[in-house]
């Protein structure tokens, strides 16, 4: 959303989530996309809490380790952020221009925004004309806290990396989606669960109906299976990967109830959501992405809990790439965890 520089460029993709940092890159041919690149490493534990950078420095290592070990020669990178971060509203205004709401976003936004309007950088999207009257335009609105977006600016710049595109999780798994679904009238609920943080974005025809935060995630097992087995947070989290035949009575029990709690959470925003929404525009089919979403179970409690078809969305599933350099198994493996990197990677220096 918050493109810095003019020349379309190629860029790398680097997700910063609260756990790990994942690092994607493609080459765009006529045909399509071509992977080159794809790694996760691990980040130390509280090096990011509620999406605030904690611990910048061992952020900006990471994404050096990274791109060295993976021999990037690329600077220019995007990056996103989602839950208390970045406020996202859809909001009507007047019809005009692209180039008109430039110039006038700032008050126009400004009773939207709970801070100081100068304290924050704006972004937009016309979604096109208002049901309700085609005189005026259905706008969607994106803010982030300006000293936000420069930490992160300065952590790229500590990994010697540019900064070019900053977007929005929800925005990057949709991006991801669209390259392996045919745009069309659908809707379609995107659910990105990772260790802290769960996107929620509902999307018909390209278009983005409804976004949501929920500060629930991956941790949520693990800090569970510590206070019910009184074990150590890293024995908690291999715990909590184990293949569900491996897993004892007690571990199955606590990942079973936070299964529902998360369910139930998804449930609350598809009501909130089916609630006001026509009967063409309700969600017919839910795609899971993120570590949650490998989570044993979990799928099939949300099938339940929401009486649709629930899905895993593979990033990878329309992107070619050379068999000598990557694993088929490892690619598949991962596939849930990427998909906001992809979403990034598929990004140029200059977007809006």
């Amino acid at each position: 959303m918050f493109g810095l520089f003019k020349k379309k460029k190629d860029l790398v993709g680097i997700d910063i989530g609260s756990s790990s940092v994942k690092l994607i890159q493609l080459w765009q041919t006529k045909d399509g996309y071509q992977l080159l690149n794809a790694a996760i490493l691990p980040l130390p534990p509280e090096a990011i809490v509620d999406n605030t950078l904690m611990d910048s420095s061992a952020v900006a290592d990471a994404i050096k380790k990274l791109v060295a070990s993976l021999g990037i020669k690329t600077k220019e990178a995007a990056c996103s952020i989602s839950g208390n971060s970045v406020i996202i509203r859809k909001i009507v205004l007047p019809a005009m221009s692209s180039e008109e709401l430039e110039e006038q976003i700032s008050w126009e936004a400004e009773q939207y925004i709970p801070f100081d309007i100068k304290d924050v950088f704006i972004d937009f999207q016309i979604l096109g004309s208002d049901p309700l009257d085609p005189s005026k335009n259905q706008v969607l609105l994106v803010a982030s806290k300006k000293d936000i977006i420069n930490d992160y600016i300065a952590v790229f710049n500590d990994a010697g990396m540019a900064l070019n595109v900053m977007d929005v999780d929800s925005f990057a798994v949709q991006n991801s989606f669209e390259i392996t679904s045919p745009v069309n009238d659908e809707v379609v609920a995107l659910v990105n669960v990772g260790a802290g943080v769960m996107n929620i974005n509902v999307v018909k025809d390209g278009i983005s109906l409804f976004t949501r935060d929920v500060q629930m995630g991956g941790n949520q097992y693990t800090e569970e299976i510590q206070k019910q087995l009184g074990v150590t947070a890293q024995e908690a989290e291999t715990m909590k990967m184990l293949v569900s035949e491996q897993m004892s009575s007690h571990v199955s029990e606590v990942i079973a109830r936070i299964n529902e709690s998360l369910a139930q959470e998804i449930r609350r925003s598809i009501d909130f959501y089916n609630s006001s929404a026509s009967g063409e525009d309700r969600i017919v089919r839910l795609r899971m992405s993120g570590g949650c979403s490998k989570m044993a179970g979990f799928k099939e409690t949300v099938a339940e809990k929401l009486g649709i078809e629930v899905g895993t969305l593979n990033p990878f599933e329309n992107i070619r790439y050379n068999d000598k350099d990557f694993d088929a198994e490892y690619l598949q493996e991962i596939a849930p965890l990427m998909a906001v990197g992809v979403g990034l990677a598929i990004r140029r220096v200059g977007d809006k």
